[in-house]
């Protein structure tokens, strides 16, 4: 038994059990034997134990992608966790007492950080793919997302209901290496959804924003249960929860939410869209100097030069869903607009019921819609087209950017000593990929979920080797499946799989 191990640990997943790897031919004694200290864990006990004070755990041989210009990247690299943090990242490491990860024919890099996510949704995924935003009164476009899903299959959840969503939800993510999420849940129909979306959250094991927005049943719960909810779940800083408050202006009191927020000192999240007849509205409060840096504005579509100029003005993150807002008539994605004036800008899946949650998606809409455009100019003959896009530049908006965007940066979204190990391991040896020539373009342009290999948020590992641990995923995809058949049942659609 080795001495990380207490007297009831099995036998099979102590890691004294597991042979010494072998030692390199060096000269040097010291090295020797700080590598014949090294041992390799079992599958079945790393994942136990990491995370844990103390545990420390080497990721070796990589491809090294820091997301940090202080730091660098590494064709071949290494990355040295102490219990939940990042120690150190460096071409070479010598840590004869950690525990190894081979990470070679792996890239190394932080999760990716969604900044928008509705997951309450989860078990209504394509339920409208073919959907609109809101009803344009034509006939083909009245099951739209606004009536068909706010105003109708949303009024039916039970807390049950949407805790097993947001588990769910949290849970597929984690598997595509989604590391940190904001949830906006729109559910808090009362403190009893409230409660059940928080305990959905924190269950699945990643980083998580509480999304804070409207609820519509009882008329007590939002916005004023924001003071109980931060209170009871959010009073400190030191957990992988953190809360963000809904201020959507398109609903009556939103200035209220707005105080609330600021109040508690949260960020104010809302839903910025020229289809909901927002401009108007966004154009009187930029008037009014009211966008600070705690405003999160996703999507921004149609909103004019001066509303722009406020929000760049005021230090506001901008948070674009790009396939979603192409697919759904939210306007055409600003990413353009947003790169000129300078603001930070994050991506986020939006709604599974009408697209794909995972973070490949959302990185090759943005820079395929970017390039597509500043082709186009450039083709036409501006000399003054814009930059195109790189693929490094992508996964900065789906980490980086997005951790700044919801206040992580020192936490999350980069390999960064001191930082939280918020850590993805891709397979560059599969078959969408190999042979590796180029690895921001190949994560950006070639892989999908199925090369997600191994996922760790603050050092726990939550996939290892292809396999999300820690949930029955069988059990919990049937109390899935019994929830959307509820919630269709009560709103009265019938399951069509050719409607």
């Amino acid at each position: 038994m080795c001495r990380l191990c207490s007297p009831a640990t099995p036998k099979s997943f102590c890691p004294g059990n597991v042979p010494f790897m072998s030692a390199p031919a060096d000269s040097n004694s010291g090295a020797k034997a700080a590598q014949a200290a090294r041992t390799t864990i079992s599958a079945e006990s790393l994942p136990e134990m990491s995370g844990e004070k103390g545990m420390r755990i080497l990721i070796k041989g990589g491809v090294v992608m820091s997301v940090d210009d202080a730091i660098g990247n590494f064709a071949k690299g290494d990355v040295l966790i102490e219990g939940d943090k990042i120690v150190e990242v460096a071409a070479h490491i010598e840590a004869g007492d950690a525990r190894m990860i081979d990470a070679s024919g792996k890239i190394v890099m932080p999760g990716f950080i969604d900044t928008h996510h509705h997951q309450f949704e989860t078990g209504l995924r394509s339920a409208l793919a073919d959907a609109i935003v809101v009803n344009d009164g034509k006939p083909e476009n009245a099951r739209n997302y606004y009536e068909a899903m706010l105003l109708g299959f949303s009024q039916h959840y039970r807390p049950e209901d949407v805790y097993i969503n947001e588990l769910y939800g949290g849970l597929a993510q984690l598997d595509a290496g989604v590391t940190t999420v904001m949830d906006v849940s729109q559910i808090h129909h009362s403190a009893e959804h409230s409660d059940a979306a928080i305990q959905g959250l924190r269950d699945a094991g990643r980083r998580g924003v509480f999304g804070y927005f409207e609820g519509w049943w009882d008329g007590k719960e939002h916005p004023g249960g924001a003071r109980r909810i931060r209170e009871q779940y959010f009073s400190s800083e030191d957990q992988l929860l953190t809360m963000v408050m809904g201020g959507e202006i398109y609903i009556e009191g939103y200035e209220d939410m707005w105080a609330i927020g600021r109040e508690l000192d949260l960020q104010i999240a809302l839903h910025v869209v020229t289809t909901f007849g927002m401009t108007p509205t966004f154009d009187a409060l930029a008037k009014k100097g009211v966008f600070g840096p705690d405003n999160i504005f996703i999507h921004m579509t149609g909103m004019t030069d001066d509303a722009w100029k406020a929000a760049a003005d005021a230090g506001a993150h901008v948070s674009l869903s790009v396939p979603i807002e192409m697919h759904m008539r939210h306007g055409e994605p600003p990413i353009q607009k947003a790169l000129d004036l300078g603001m930070s800008v994050s991506l986020s899946s939006d709604v599974e019921c009408t697209m794909s949650a995972d973070f490949f998606t959302q990185m090759r809409g943005l820079i395929t819609l970017q390039r597509m455009r500043a082709n186009e100019r450039a083709l036409s003959g501006d000399e003054g087209h814009p930059a195109l896009m790189r693929t490094a530049d992508a996964i900065r908006h789906a980490t980086i950017e997005g951790a700044k965007g919801l206040r992580l940066d020192k936490k999350t979204g980069s390999l960064t000593p001191g930082k939280d190990a918020d850590i993805i391991l891709l397979d560059a040896e599969a078959i969408n990929v190999a042979p590796l020539n180029n690895a921001a373009g190949a994560v950006v342009t070639l892989m999908d979920r199925s090369n997600v290999d191994t996922v760790m948020v603050a050092g726990k590992i939550r996939k290892w080797q292809g396999r999300l641990l820690g949930h029955d995923m069988d059990k919990l995809g049937r109390e899935l499946a019994a929830s959307r058949d509820y919630i269709f049942e009560k709103a009265g659609v019938e399951q069509d799989l050719f409607a």
